[in-house]
């Protein structure tokens, strides 16, 4: 019985005999953990009776130790230990990113007498350290460039990109971020440390691991990964519920619901810890919002101003699928000039040196950057534009605040119409320009920036369009320009990255929520007006990098339900049958690179059987041909020669008893009357046939390249083989629409296509993304499926069809009741013995 309830559950995979070796193992191991903890109990035992001075100690932190290696296992301690770990590394980034600008305006200040060497110091100082960061990324770990939430995204998927989650990868992100922000570049830190947090997450589990295996499972860390996101944006912006919401959103396709309680316990410990870390260094006197705000809370805006606040929705829209397309197409130039490209390969640190060189010329201060507010850091220009206070009235800058750093807004020859509109623009082309060094990097800070800075200048517009307010009652509310400055901020970065959870981020960012209806609305109406346009940057950029992801269906199309799976599988399909040679295995291997192959009865009847991985055929052959059987034929071989060459030695004992022996045999045979002595010649052998005597040199002994043919030849043995008897499989009329959902709920890498158990193609990933893309691609024409034909015949046609289906499939059924699986056939003759 224990036979067929392994049947039952799926491990008939393996022999009897190594299952039973299997399971002596793990009791062995058992055993092992059931001494230690027997030794540590009698060691606290011992301790227990032991009166010394230190006994106490000893007894507490044996105790301790046992309590947190039963509890290491918790969710609550992961999440707590990430954290805090995330919590402090956030804090260290920003320490030493102050510590480079602050460097880089002390330089600036202090050669004020002379202006060329000022602006040898404003340029050079970024471009060393941009430099530096691009060169130690690309030297330690080039998978660290860029955002990393592209690749976050295609893992979450199921895609596995190992590299994109190790510990040089984690340390060349944190030290390259930590450079190309104290450059002063505008970059972000946002996306990048969502790519961090993941990062740490990953290695926490290898950690935790050695505590409790259920950190050894994938499907369960890959659930981590989206909390880390969530813990990404907390330890930037101090926002717990909109980096739960964000990570929802921008990461993954399907959330599971029990993930929630992680990803909000471990982003409100990280937020909580960040904004102590701020009071113990006393940044803060006490916890509060990162950039707190006074907006009036009585009257906070008029409902004449809700039209201002869709107007400027609906431009955040248009401002994101602009930058969205501006940036893929700063990528597709430099790619698609040769020459460019060609020179930038040789040059890999010329290009964001470059870049570097023509951002830091122009925003230097005495230059152009006196009417862009150049001084003032991505932090200190959100600062200001969040400010309550209207900068102008009727656009002369007159109320301006001495001891604020909004006097960097304020020049002798322009207003701050003309400065407001110069930031926008400027910074607008030059961060979706900077996006594109080989450095980590995000945008979504300065497109946070830039959103306050158009939204700052439509509230200005409004304030000197509406001085004394849009109230028709005579009543005098003033408008507050910082109010549009948050609405701006929240939409254009929703618009860019698709998001609704901006909205979020920001009322946490303020600390306040009374303005909650306009930035809804801006932030809702901007993702409608830019989803319709382009992509997220996020897919953007995996569009860029050619990442195995699966892009969304979008809006409005119909022909996704037309198309059918048999329309865009592969019907070439690479598989092995149940009775194959070792040899088609070694050809399987050397013609593809699949990761698992379909295992079928055979060629004639198609049908699928199951899957087997590439591992496990390699180690087929492996087995077959590998070091141990070579050793053995090498053994038998030698054991052979050493016969044959005592044998060809008549001097020896053994060699004479063995020819007399002969002789003896061979005068028996023919009737000879005497016996010859053993110091005679022996007589050649009286039947016609090579003797081993007379020819040692002509045994068939097969040489090493013969052994392997024959052992090539030989019917493959899949009884120690690990097979799925149950891969993902499709029928060839599944919907393009169900198989994407299909594959992004299960996070499948590819799915075969069966028609009554006949393998008839295979669909991956690369099929399905080409699918969406190309029917997208045709919007306006109605897509003709290749086998649209078929399905246009008639109905007698079509009952034709179903008949012969019917007998078919009755034909499969009786011969799968006559065919099993190895594994099966074992299990029932050991049952049949155990009975």
């Amino acid at each position: 019985m224990s036979c067929i309830c392994l049947c039952m559950y799926g491990r008939y995979t393996q022999e009897l005999g190594a299952y039973a070796k299997e399971e002596a193992a793990r009791l062995r191991e058992e055993g092992v953990r059931r001494r230690s903890v027997t030794e540590r109990s009698r060691s606290l035992e011992l301790l227990e009776n032991d009166k010394g001075c230190c006994a106490k100690c000893r007894i507490c932190t044996v105790r301790c130790q046992k309590f947190l290696i039963s509890c290491v296992g918790e969710d609550w301690i992961f999440l707590i230990l990430l954290g805090l770990f995330m919590a402090l590394l956030s804090w260290l980034v920003d320490f030493g990113i102050g510590i480079c600008l602050q460097s880089q305006k002390w330089m600036y200040v202090n050669l004020e007498s002379n202006v060329f060497l000022q602006y040898l110091a404003w340029v050079t100082y970024p471009v060393v350290l941009i430099t530096f960061s691009a060169g130690f990324t690309q030297l330690l770990a080039p998978q660290a460039v860029g955002s990393g939430i592209p690749e976050i995204k295609t893992i979450l998927r199921g895609v596995v990109l190992k590299e994109c989650l190790t510990f040089k990868t984690f340390v060349a992100k944190v030290i390259g971020l930590t450079c190309a922000l104290g450059s002063g570049m505008p970059l972000g830190k946002e996306s990048p440390f969502v790519h961090i947090a993941s990062l740490g997450a990953a290695l926490l589990c290898k950690f935790m691991s050695l505590f409790g295996g259920i950190y050894e499972n994938e499907s369960r860390n890959i659930e981590l990964l989206s909390v880390a996101c969530a813990v990404g944006v907390s330890c930037v912006f101090a926002a717990p519920i909109g980096g739960l919401l964000f990570s929802i959103e921008a990461m993954s396709t399907f959330f599971t619901v029990r993930n929630y309680w992680r990803g909000f316990f471990a982003a409100t410990v990280t937020a909580f810890m960040y904004r102590v870390l701020a009071v113990w260094n006393r940044d803060e006197v006490t916890i509060t919002a990162l950039l707190p705000t006074n907006f009036r809370q009585d009257f906070p805006f008029d409902l004449q101003e809700l039209p201002a606040f869709a107007v400027l929705g609906i431009a955040s829209g248009l401002g994101g699928a602009l930058f969205v397309c501006l940036n893929r197409q700063i990528v597709q130039l430099i790619r698609n000039q040769k020459t460019i490209k060609k020179f930038l390969m040789k040059k890999r640190l010329l290009y964001p040196a470059l870049v570097t060189l023509l951002v830091s010329t122009i925003t230097f201060p005495p230059g152009f950057g006196q009417f862009m507010a150049a001084k003032l850091t991505q932090m200190e220009s959100l600062e200001t534009l969040l400010d309550n206070q209207t900068w102008s009235k009727q656009g002369i800058p007159e109320e301006f605040d001495s001891n604020s750093h909004s006097q960097a807004w304020k020049h002798p020859q322009v207003n701050v119409f003309v400065t407001l509109t110069l930031f926008v623009v400027m910074k607008f082309w030059m961060s979706a320009l900077a996006m594109t060094m080989p450095v980590p990097c995000g945008a979504f800070m300065p497109v946070f920036v830039i959103g306050a800075a158009f939204g700052r200048l439509v509230g200005e517009s409004m304030a000197a369009w509406f001085p004394d307010g849009v109230h028709s009652d005579g009543t005098i509310y003033p408008i507050e320009p910082g109010v549009y400055a948050a609405v701006g901020a929240a939409a254009l970065s929703g618009a860019v990255t698709h998001t609704v959870s901006t909205a979020v981020v920001v009322f946490e960012l303020t600390g306040q929520i009374s303005h909650i209806l306009p930035v809804m609305i801006a932030v809702i109406l901007a993702n409608a007006v830019a989803q319709s346009l382009q992509p997220s940057l996020y897919d953007s950029l995996i569009m860029i990098k050619k990442l195995p992801y699966l892009p969304e269906l979008g809006w409005g199309h119909h022909e996704y339900y037309n198309i059918r799976v048999e329309d865009i599988m592969i019907r070439d399909v690479m598989y092995i049958t149940l009775n194959c040679c070792y040899r088609d295995l070694h050809d399987v291997l050397l013609t593809g690179h699949l990761k698992t192959l379909a295992l079928l009865e055979s060629s004639e009847s198609m049908i699928l059987l199951g899957s087997i991985e590439r591992a496990q055929i390699q180690a087929l052959l492996s087995l077959q041909l590998g070091r141990p059987r070579r050793l053995k034929y090498l053994r038998d071989r030698a054991t052979a020669e050493k016969r044959l060459s005592v044998v060809s030695h008549p001097g020896s004992e053994d060699g004479s008893t063995m020819v007399n022996q002969e002789v003896h045999f061979q005068v028996n045979k023919t009737s000879l009357s005497s016996t010859p002595t053993p110091s005679m010649k022996p007589l050649k052998p009286a039947l016609k046939r090579p003797s081993v005597v007379d020819c040692p040199t002509e045994i068939p002994m097969p040489t090493s390249k013969k052994w392997e043919e024959n052992q090539l030849d030989e019917q493959v043995n899949f009884d120690n083989c690990m097979i799925d008897p149950a891969p993902i499989q499709l029928v060839e009329n599944t919907s393009l629409h169900k198989t994407h959902t299909i594959f992004s709920l299960l996070g499948l890498d590819h799915a075969y296509v069966t028609s009554i158990g006949r393998l008839i193609g295979v669909v991956s990933l690369k099929e399905l993304q080409k699918a969406i893309e190309g029917s997208v691609a045709v919007k306006g024409v109605n897509v003709r499926p290749p086998l649209a034909s078929f399905r246009d015949s008639g109905t007698s046609g079509t009952i034709m069809n179903n008949e012969n289906k019917a007998r078919d499939l009755h034909k499969l059924w009786n011969r799968r009741k006559l065919m099993s699986l190895p594994q099966e056939h074992r299990a029932s003759d050991s049952d049949e013995k155990s009975k």
